[in-house]
């Protein structure tokens, strides 16, 4: 296979840390199989590794379109939180009290799950149990912010929760932009293409065949099978999983998955390493990740060789396929501006990396694991880039799910629940236009008062 395959490319500073990656051959044969899982992501591999393991003589592959990690597994900024959807009030609004807080011990359990892997499988990914704070910068987000952190409190899902006022949070971070803030301690974060490639290595070890470079022509529902077609051959399996989240309309055949979820691009930056002086600077000791609770919000974490990652503050949405890359220079201008914003201590930085990717969303706001059809095909999708932890969880989930066996896990509402359906591209394309634009005049309405930033 040539370098030049543009998917190959390395596509975030994750990829270059990993260095020179040599993907598995693709598939030249037709298979007869148990399970066979479309994506090597995190909920892929993730996938296939617990139903291995759960049934070692079943044969299972993974077929990936590009290479393990091309897609939000190899790019994201590896934070492995407890965050589902978006605002707590507003799945308060729509779910309602029992489902969030059957939505907060779901991603608890995904948090500790994560993490146990990692360490259970002696994982080299850098995690980093170290928590994650949530700052304000206007009294109109701190006022909210303050809402967030009693929500939590009052339901009784709070307790590795600390309210820290203006004064703490300057304390620690050196920054006069800061306001109060929320420091959560049960999160962490992790180099997530290092975590990919060995979630693969542990499902190879298991027995599960990776096949890359493999792209879905095609799938057929027998009357007893699933027939899944490539260029280079055909894969007749019992039942498949489409692991594939924001390229899940590339798939062919999986028709109502293109009213299920939508792609919007975000992205990141990150820095040169800072030298001692720069870090003694911006004070930040504990190396924690941090985020604002804009509602277009920005996210920060450092490196293990020291450089800060950061990223968000937009989500476009573009009519082109996800798998394309669409460079925004509009976007890491703004994120590099936005970091020496809030701290002018680092204006002379260079910003070494420079990359994007999509994320899937839904109308529903929340992510979804649902049966197409029938029970021989899952899906899982809607993660709205929180999906680290998720994704893992997600995987021993579907593994229960692919064997028809009713968990704690299986009975989650997230489920094959009956999610809103997008219209059409079309429609799908303006709203998230239309969303996009109020939730920045939300936030220029609450920072109205900040010199520019």
């Amino acid at each position: 296979m040539s370098h030049q395959d543009p998917r190959l490319d390395s596509k975030s500073f994750w990829q270059h840390t990993c260095g020179h990656y040599v993907p598995n051959s693709s598939l030249k044969e037709n298979l007869k199989v148990d399970v066979a899982i479309i994506g090597a992501g995190f909920t892929g591999l993730n996938s296939a590794w617990q139903f291995k393991k759960d049934n070692p003589n079943a044969h299972v592959v993974v077929l990936e379109a590009a290479v393990v990690g091309f897609g939000a597994s190899g790019r994201n900024a590896g934070f492995s939180t407890k965050m589902f959807g978006l605002e707590p009030e507003l799945v308060l609004l729509r779910w309602g009290k029992q489902k969030l807080l059957d939505a907060h011990h779901y991603l608890e359990k995904a948090v500790a799950h994560t993490r146990s892997l990692i360490e259970e499988n002696g994982i080299k990914s850098d995690y980093c149990h170290n928590g994650i704070v949530r700052i304000s910068y206007s009294e109109p987000q701190q006022n909210r912010l303050i809402k967030n952190y009693q929500l939590f409190q009052d339901l009784g899902i709070g307790g590795d929760l600390t309210w820290q006022d203006k004064a703490h949070v300057q304390q620690d971070f050196y920054s006069d932009r800061f306001n109060g803030g929320i420091y959560e301690t049960g999160t962490g974060h992790l180099n997530p293409c290092k975590q990919v490639r060995a979630l693969k290595d542990l499902a190879e070890s298991a027995g599960v065949v990776v096949y890359e470079m493999t792209q879905v022509s095609g799938i057929e529902r027998l009357p007893s099978s699933v027939v899944i077609n490539t260029p280079g051959g055909r894969v007749t399996a019992d039942k498949i999983v489409v692991a594939t989240n924001a390229y899940s309309r590339q798939v062919p055949d999986t028709r109502r998955l293109k009213t299920r979820q939508f792609p919007l691009w975000t992205y990141q930056v990150v820095t040169e390493p800072l030298s001692e002086k720069q870090w003694e600077s911006i004070g930040w000791k504990d190396r924690q990740s941090f985020s604002d609770n804009r509602q277009m919000l920005h996210y920060f974490r450092p490196t293990v060789d020291g450089r800060i990652v950061m990223g968000g503050g937009d989500a476009l949405a573009y009519r082109t396929s996800p798998v394309d890359e669409i460079p925004s220079p509009m976007s890491w201008q703004h994120c590099e501006a936005h970091l020496k914003w809030i701290y002018p201590q680092l204006k002379d930085v260079r910003i070494d990396y420079r990359w994007g990717g999509p994320v899937s969303v839904n109308l529903d706001m929340v992510p979804e694991i649902s049966f197409i059809n029938d029970e021989r095909i899952i899906y899982s999708g809607g993660c709205f880039g929180h999906g680290v932890a998720l994704t893992h969880l997600n995987g021993r989930t579907i593994a229960d799910l692919l064997q028809s066996k009713k968990t704690e896990l299986t009975d989650f509402w997230i489920v094959n629940r009956k999610s809103i359906p997008m219209i059409s591209d079309s429609l799908a394309f303006l709203g998230g236009r239309v969303s996009r634009g109020a939730l920045k005049t939300w936030d220029w309405w609450e920072e109205r008062s900040l010199k520019s930033n």
